[in-house]
């Protein structure tokens, strides 16, 4: 089954409807899910890439694959000064997973700034040019093709502007490669199996992560796409990255 995965992930068409069949699957799951396969460190890492944007006044900021909102609703926390100006959009492909951010926002107060919207981050539906910042958790490993979402995010962020990546990262070594992979696949198959009886659910984090780039990979893919990177961060031993870039001008 696992190996049927891997296929479907080298495949940008089949990976697209995997990913939205998935996480319909792990939506009303995925807050409980993200604490406990980050052992609770989830909220620090989405702080550290809050943290890390500039504090000059954005226009426009784009979450991509927002999932429930977390990143979302932090970057209308960290601009609140900015409001009513600063428009926050979160994006996703999944409508389950939107459904249960716009019940947060019901249940926050004065967030007329934030919208939510299904789309595919091969085709962010913004014109050139026109975003001041743009982040994504756990976004890019998801990515149906990487390159063509890069190409995409470079589009729309203005020259200068911030792009911001946390995700699960992997060493140009090969040994500790196999390391992670076996961890992460061990891990998730066994919350796959306790809250769906279905292994393959969780240890898909470990499959998309098998034909991620590792970190020296990325760097250059990044770079191609006109990205300088500004900070970079390794948490939990290295399984995760956060990546801070500008947009060259």
């Amino acid at each position: 089954m696992l190996q049927k995965i891997k296929r479907v992930l080298e495949n940008p068409t089949e990976k697209k409807v995997y990913n939205e069949q998935l996480f319909t699957i792990v939506a009303p799951r995925y807050d409980l899910i993200t604490k406990i396969l980050s052992l609770g460190q989830d909220f620090y890492w989405k702080k550290k890439l809050i943290q890390s944007l500039p504090n000059n006044k954005p226009e426009k900021c784009v979450d991509l694959a927002c999932g429930t909102g977390d990143i979302t609703f932090a970057l209308a926390e960290k601009f609140s000064d900015c409001m009513p100006a600063c428009i926050i959009y979160g994006v996703d492909l999944t409508p389950s997973m939107l459904i249960l951010a716009e019940k947060k926002k019901y249940l926050k107060n004065n967030l007329n700034n934030i919208f939510f919207k299904q789309a595919d981050m091969c085709m962010l539906p913004y014109s050139n040019e026109s975003i001041d910042i743009v982040t994504g958790g756990y976004a890019l490993r998801n990515a149906p093709s990487l390159d063509i979402v890069l190409a995409e995010i470079s589009r729309v962020l203005k020259n200068g502007g911030t792009a911001a990546f946390l995700d699960f990262s992997k060493p140009k070594n090969k040994f500790l490669q196999n390391m992670g992979y076996y961890v992460l696949k061990y891990w998730g198959s066994f919350w796959g199996i306790l809250l769906h009886r279905d292994h393959t659910v969780y240890a898909y984090i470990a499959e998309s992560l098998a034909v991620y780039p590792d970190r020296e990979a990325l760097r250059l893919l990044l770079e191609k796409h006109g990205f300088r990177i500004e900070k970079s961060k390794l948490f939990f031993g290295g399984f995760l990255e956060l990546l801070v870039c500008t947009k060259r001008q």
